[in-house]
């Protein structure tokens, strides 16, 4: 079992940054696809980056590609999400993901989701 708590959520300006982090804890020394994926209530959740378990691949959605970065550091069982140059559709619940099959984290089918952290984003 992998239990997932993401943080660093909260109000921004249009065109300011932010980092989400997402620590693991359980089962971490498994290899661990990791990624995220956004919701606006009512709405359907969008895949937003993924990143492999080795950290040696990452994608992200073309709405952000360009803007945001998926990263990991294994040692802190940490994963981040680099967000730039923010855009108010980019306001949402960021939700971190984990699977052992990174087609899973991708259509965003994973084991392992976390609670969410709230990102607005103000004009």
């Amino acid at each position: 079992q992998v239990q997932l708590v993401e943080s660093g959520g909260g109000l921004v300006q249009a065109g300011g940054s932010r980092r989400l982090s997402c620590v693991a804890s359980g089962r971490t020394d498994l290899r661990y696809n990791m990624g995220w994926f956004r919701q606006v209530p009512g709405n359907e959740r969008e895949f937003v980056a993924a990143i492999d378990w080795r950290g040696g691949s990452s994608t992200c959605a073309d709405s952000v590609r360009g803007r945001f970065t998926i990263s990991r550091e294994d040692t802190k069982n940490t994963v981040y999400l680099q967000m730039n140059k923010l855009k108010p559709e980019d306001t949402a619940v960021y939700y971190c993901v984990a699977d052992l099959r990174m087609a899973r984290v991708r259509t965003g089918s994973c084991d392992y989701w976390g609670r969410g952290t709230q990102v607005t984003v103000s004009s």
